[in-house]
This record gives structure tokens, C-alpha cells and sequence, in this order.
């Protein structure tokens, strides 16, 4: 199980993500998918349904048409932890497969 990262470890893992921001009123992380259409942004999120079921951890996002919003934080550690990272990872990932 991964332990939840200081602030300074938060704020450097995130400084490595592409368009991730620390939420503003809590210990997480959220970016902003835009895709062409409903159906590019629910395949995105098929993957990362997927890579998330793998992972036992799951995002807490949000969906309108092309958009997907994304926050990610770790509950069994009250933040921030490795695995959030390690799916925001993996999220950009699969997003850049689903805007070409």
C-alpha cells in the first residue's frame, strides 16, 4: 500500500505531470480532458476504468459531451499518494490515443 506524499513530494510529482494542478481545497490532483466527441472522451474513460479496476484505485471524475475532469486522490490515506500519480500517468497516456 502506498503511504500519502508530504506537500513537497505532491508538488514535485505533480510539476512531472502534463496540465495536473493540486486541487485548491483539498489534498488532491485534477486536470481537464478535452476531446473531439462523446465518444472519444467514454473510450478514454473505458481505459482508465480499466487501468484503475488493475490498480484497486479509483478516480473521481466527471463527464460532459468531450470533457472529462479528473481528480484523484488516495481515501485509504486521507491524500495524495504514488498510485494517484501513477494513474494520472497512465491517464495522459491513454487520452493521447483518443485526440489524434
Amino acid at each position: 500500500m502506498a503511504g500519502k506524499m508530504s506537500e513537497a513530494e505532491r508538488d514535485q510529482a505533480v510539476q512531472k505531470l502534463d496540465g495536473w494542478t493540486v486541487a485548491a481545497d483539498r489534498d488532491a490532483i485534477q486536470k481537464t480532458f478535452q476531446f473531439k466527441s462523446f465518444n472519444a472522451a467514454f473510450g478514454f474513460m473505458q481505459r482508465v476504468a480499466l487501468a484503475a479496476e488493475k490498480m484497486d484505485h479509483h478516480p473521481e471524475w466527471f463527464n460532459v459531451y468531450n470533457r472529462v475532469d479528473i481528480t484523484l486522490s488516495s481515501h485509504d490515506v486521507g491524500g495524495t499518494s504514488e498510485r494517484d500519480i501513477q494513474l494520472a500517468e497512465k491517464a495522459d497516456r491513454f487520452a493521447k490515443a483518443f485526440q489524434e
